[in-house]
């Protein structure tokens, strides 16, 4: 196909949905169907359908149970669909776009947040949502402030505008916010000095900055819960790490806080609930990281399934953004083995090369990856480590390699020991996995464009999308 009357073709069908007031699904409507007071949106950030294979293995091998996403497979709970994921600008989106298909039901450039190619601005979900009296909340393990939950909420031509997406969510009245971001709500860490704590306080919403403060949260008020600078500590680090496991709350933590807080309103709640760090762990090539943070999705994903089964008035929706470096398990006669001595990682490879530094003789990075990960490197491999921390080597690549650690060496090491590989550091294009259950279910066909989910949500809530 030609790439120029691809993307031509995606604009005209943008365009035609926008001028049809976005609804495309009008032709398939059912009457009587069962309404949605409430709906949960949960997405695994940057999951390839390897990472979600390899999981549902590692807690099957491990902890002999199956992950709950593929449980609801085999359960027949579930619509169950294959997920185009393309951008206005590139067959492979970023998270921005992504959400903002889902946020905003047209398909808008990379790095833009519900705003067009041509600057026109579509209102977002949660706003549409708010304006029918629904509660609205977004939980996070990235900033609170990151694409993908603010590709629910607002309109901005740079996902990049973080500071100003913090003051854009309290405009909006957005009624539970959580996740990381101190840098963007914090007076003495904003380039304006702007107090965002107190100006959040002073419209009504309690604070919490830490898991004490969260379980503490009785209240009948918004909250705004911002537990750390940046994204929030991976769960294998925190899990192993008992000052961080005190002060922390998990993503299922936090989910139900947020349902209950928001399951108060008389005529209902919207909630999307975000897995960010599967996406920063595919970026990094980090195996351990990767696993538990798709596990950190899948105990999330159980509050949202089981709040809907007992109430019946909620549709759940599960799925990705996009694909993320394609990890899998290759072929092999020790695979099975390697595979499982995931189970030995105490903590994720981000922490581990942090802890490095130029003290570190060969033999202990030798003896330090050993006695974390289980596995033995090579003294030229070690060699090859260190000489990260002296610039001997070449910067490495990932999007999230701030450091520039050796992220994508280290896992070219790692994959002898575990027998999981890796295609780049970046998005892919996949379709991808989406499951949906509860009133409203029955809208979500085999195959679907990422914009259709826009319109699932106000279809499955009897909402006229004209506003």
């Amino acid at each position: 196909m030609d790439r120029r009357n691809f993307f031509k073709k995606g604009a005209l069908f943008t365009a035609a949905t926008t001028l049809l007031g976005g609804n495309v699904f009008a032709e398939d409507k059912i009457i009587g169907a069962r309404k949605a007071k409430n709906i949960i949106f949960l997405v695994s950030d940057g999951m390839s359908s390897g990472t979600l294979s390899m999981t549902d293995y590692y807690l099957t091998r491990i902890y002999d149970k199956k992950s709950k996403w593929i449980s609801t497979y085999q359960e027949n709970k579930v619509n169950r669909a294959l997920m185009e994921t393309c951008s206005a600008s590139s067959i492979v989106t970023d998270s921005a776009a992504a959400s903002s298909a889902f946020g905003g039901g047209v398909k808008v450039p990379n790095g833009s947040l519900n705003v067009l190619a041509n600057g026109e601005k579509t209102l977002p979900i949660w706003q549409k949502f708010k304006k029918k009296g629904k509660k609205a909340g977004i939980v996070t393990t990235v900033t609170a402030t990151h694409a993908t939950p603010a590709g629910f909420c607002v309109n901005s031509s740079s996902r990049n505008a973080e500071p100003q997406i913090a003051e854009d969510y309290l405009a909006l009245g957005i009624d539970v916010i959580m996740g990381g971001g101190d840098e963007f709500f914090n007076p003495t860490k904003r380039k304006d000095n702007k107090d965002l704590y107190k100006n959040y306080k002073d419209k009504g919403y309690i604070v919490a900055q830490n898991l004490d403060d969260l379980n503490s949260y009785q209240s009948s008020k918004p909250i705004l819960g911002i537990f750390s600078q940046g994204g929030l500590p991976y769960r294998l680090d925190r899990l192993n790490t008992p000052e961080l496991k005190k002060i922390i709350p998990s993503l299922a933590q936090m989910a139900t806080k947020a349902i209950n807080y928001l399951n108060k309103n008389k005529d209902g709640f919207v909630l999307q609930i975000e897995s960010g760090k599967v996406d920063w762990a595919a970026h990094a090539n980090d195996l351990g990281a990767l696993i538990h943070e798709q596990i950190e999705f899948d105990e999330a994903l159980k509050v949202a399934l089981d709040f809907a089964e007992k109430d019946g008035e909620t549709l759940v929706i599960f799925t990705t953004d996009h694909g993320n470096a394609n990890p899998g398990l290759i072929y092999g006669k020790e695979c099975n083995h390697n595979f499982d001595s995931i189970a030995n990682y105490k903590y994720t490879n981000e922490w581990i090369l942090n802890k490095i530094d130029n003290s570190f003789s060969t033999n202990s990075v030798i003896e330090f990856i050993k006695t974390n990960l289980g596995f033995v490197i090579t003294s030229e491999e070690a060699h090859y480590i260190l000489g990260f921390y002296s610039k001997l080597e070449k910067e490495d690549e990932g999007l999230y390699n701030y450091k520039h650690l050796p992220y994508e060496g280290f896992a070219q090491m790692q994959k002898k020991h575990s027998s999981v590989g890796w295609i780049s550091m970046d998005h892919s294009s996949d379709h991808v996995e989406l499951g949906a259950y509860g009133p409203g279910q029955e809208l979500i066909k085999p195959f679907i464009v990422n914009t259709d989910l826009h319109y699932v949500m106000l279809q499955a809530a009897h909402i006229d999308n004209r506003f």
